[in-house]
């Protein structure tokens, strides 16, 4: 069995806007997220971005926009990505979707097709809806939070993906 950082996109690999990201120009990779990402596959963990896109269901851009700036963020890091999985849906757009976070399907898509053990794995979102849908799945979460909260929502937080990424290469060894 394989174990897996799953990663959601915008405030965990690039920095989130209030609009949405999905023009390369626009798509900004904060400074250690590609020794973040390298220090995880180092450690021997797929990699898997899963990443809701309601900006897709709104109309405002394409999977095309989406798979482009995968690939950007894929080149800027040496492909060290393993697999990306995006909800295109937003119910208040066009449809009610599982695969769209806090729900699981994408993160239960990997499992069953990467034989991911979930004992092993991680969930490193800036979102309580991706520490949610973490959680649906059994991995353990990291909170991306620019400031520790007062009621924890993952079972542990971080300021970036640099420091999640060494917390969790420190709480398997």
């Amino acid at each position: 069995m394989s174990k897996c950082i799953f990663l959601d996109r915008d405030g965990v690999l690039n920095e989130d806007r209030t609009d949405y990201v999905y023009r390369v120009e626009d798509f900004i990779i904060p400074t250690g997220v590609v020794e973040g990402l390298r220090m995880l596959k180092n450690a021997g963990y797929l990699l898997i971005v899963v990443t809701n896109q309601a900006g897709i269901a709104r109309g405002l851009y394409s999977r095309t926009d989406v798979m482009r700036c995968h690939q950007y963020l894929q080149d800027q890091c040496g492909n060290l990505i393993d697999d990306i999985y995006y909800c295109p849906h937003h119910p208040d757009f066009d449809s009610q979707s599982l695969l769209r976070k806090p729900d699981s399907l994408m993160l239960e898509k990997a499992i069953a097709k990467y034989n991911i053990d979930v004992s092993q794995s991680w969930m490193i979102g800036d979102a309580l809806r991706d520490i949610q849908a973490g959680k649906r799945v059994g991995v353990r979460t990291v909170h991306i939070t620019p400031k520790i909260p007062e009621l924890p929502v993952g079972d542990q937080q971080a300021p970036n993906l640099l420091e999640a990424s060494k917390m969790v290469v420190n709480a398997t060894c």
